[in-house]
């Protein structure tokens, strides 16, 4: 492959991606939506943020993002209130 001189190839980085099974939904007390998937491979459970909430003022639920659910902030139980069938 011919480059002129002065010009560069751009190194792309090559991010993995991962195939995930929806096990369910759960909306936390700030109002975000929150999927949780098991990875297929691995069998890793992970928790993604569908929707933020309006009121919600967490910096770090961000939207198609993983994040760890704190017990406090679903409520008594980490059941989930909606299953993917």
């Amino acid at each position: 492959m011919f480059v002129a001189p002065g010009t560069r190839i751009a190194q792309v980085s090559i991010r993995m991606m991962s195939l995930v099974r929806l096990l369910g939904f759960t909306t936390l007390a700030c109002g975000c939506v929150i999927g949780k998937y098991r990875e297929v491979a691995t069998s890793r459970e992970v928790n993604y943020v569908e929707e933020k909430g309006h009121t919600c003022a967490s910096h770090g639920h961000r939207r198609n993002h993983t994040v760890t659910i704190e017990p406090a902030s679903v409520g008594s139980t980490l059941a989930f209130t909606r299953k993917a069938s």
